[in-house]
């Protein structure tokens, strides 16, 4: 059975001066391949995309940010993260 995803945005260099580095965003892509990202920070928000594609052309400064999936096995609980591109 295919679930959805899970994801960090992780930003290692904030080439805007907006959202600062590290863990910048929390998402899921659903099983469709929409994505829902939820922003951190003073001000945070919520938004929907067609595809993660879309939200890393927007908010992917130029290979800045990286994808972290989160992985969850259900048998034993909180198995970590694991970084993917």
């Amino acid at each position: 059975m295919v679930r959805p995803r899970t994801f960090e945005l992780v930003r290692y260099q904030d080439l805007s001066g907006v959202s600062g580095t590290g863990v910048v965003a929390e998402g899921c892509v659903f099983t469709d391949g929409s994505v829902a990202l939820r922003w951190r920070g003073s001000n945070p928000a919520t938004a929907v995309w067609p595809d993660l594609e879309s939200v890393l052309a927007v908010h992917g400064h130029q290979g800045a940010t990286e994808v972290r999936w989160l992985e969850y096995e259900l048998s034993r609980g909180w198995a970590g993260a694991r970084h993917l591109r």
